[in-house]
């Protein structure tokens, strides 16, 4: 038995696998990204993996999970800075629209559903409580139902309202590169007008 990594190389092996998989997932994908080519900058060898991580969607997990403070942080200053509940939720699905298609790995996972599928697959209860921080959308879904001003609704319909906009970037292409940004506005328009009161 390999004696055990030191906290000092933990440390550095775990930001070597995580940058590793920054680049591989991003541009190959999560199927075709092997353990060999993962663990090559981090030198070491492809069962010492499992000591990091469990498996290759934990550590794409992880990478998402590690940047949802600052994404959090941005969601919430948009909700913040809206004058209505209809602007907000407006300017909320603008701006989780454009985190969506900019960020390279949300983006992977937005345009290629299966490795959704896989990455949720291995979330733990801890890791779907980080993952619900990304998105404050719960706590001013509350708020603003408290002030009336959401149309009255099953919250989980409401969440559910608001990730099928989020699923458009997936159509792009079948709606069609210069249709696309004008079919985004308009949905998240009427969806803005068509789940708040005023």
């Amino acid at each position: 038995m390999p004696p055990p990594f030191s906290a000092e190389d933990r440390a550095r092996i775990t930001e070597q696998l995580l940058e590793a998989g920054r680049s591989l997932f991003t541009t190959q994908g999560l199927r075709k990204t092997s353990l060999d080519e993962l663990v090559a900058p981090a030198g070491i060898a492809k069962t010492s993996f499992y000591a990091f991580f469990d498996c290759k969607e934990a550590l794409y997990l992880e990478l998402m999970l590690r940047q949802a403070p600052q994404l959090h942080n941005e969601l919430a200053m948009v909700l913040g800075e809206a004058e209505s509940a209809r602007g907000a939720l407006a300017g909320f699905l603008r701006a989780a629209v454009r985190m969506l298609e900019d960020n390279p790995l949300y983006h992977r996972l937005i345009t290629h559903p299966e490795e959704m599928r896989a990455v949720v697959r291995r979330m733990g209860p801890g890791e779907l409580a980080r993952a619900r921080q990304v998105m404050p959308l719960t706590e001013f879904l509350e708020a603003a139902e408290a002030k009336g001003q959401l149309i009255e609704a099953d919250a989980d319909e409401l969440i559910g309202v608001l990730q099928a906009v989020l699923l458009l970037p997936i159509h792009r292409r079948d709606i069609g590169e210069q249709r696309y940004p004008a079919v985004l506005d308009r949905l998240i328009d009427i969806v803005a007008t068509g789940l708040t009161e005023q």
